[in-house]
């Protein structure tokens, strides 16, 4: 394996790391507190680095099914940070989350994690 695809593997697993901090918390305490937001953030930015480091190693078009699959997870968490962030600086850190959010924090993450199994298993199985 490539250097760059090791550094790549190894950025996504802190990404996921930072995510299941993030969503976790969000959906034990119902609250956008600074921790959600924090391992947030750098979920995203680990998740857009090792996706820039992927694309760059690849082989293969960026538009297999696995990278269709990453890019949309991706998205749906920079909407997932953008809604909480948008939520925290509105009504703070003390108001619940809306059930709307809440669900979709949820579901965003599972997606997530599943473009990220996907992703191993590719890499585990050539």
């Amino acid at each position: 394996m490539k250097t760059l695809a090791i550094i790549a593997a190894t950025v996504v697993t802190f990404a996921l790391i930072s995510y299941s901090v993030a969503i976790i918390t969000e959906q034990r305490k119902k609250r956008v507190l600074n921790l959600v937001l924090i391992f947030l953030t750098l979920g995203v930015i680990l998740d857009i680095a090792s996706t820039t480091m992927m694309i760059i190693v690849s082989e293969n078009s960026p538009f297999t099914l696995h990278g269709i699959m990453g890019y949309s997870s991706l998205t749906l968490m920079l909407i997932d940070a953008f809604l909480l962030w948008k939520f925290r600086m509105k009504f703070g850190s003390e108001k619940e989350v809306t059930r709307g959010i809440h669900l979709y924090s949820r579901l965003a993450y599972i997606i997530w994690v599943l473009a990220y199994i996907t992703g191993s298993l590719l890499v585990a199985l050539k």
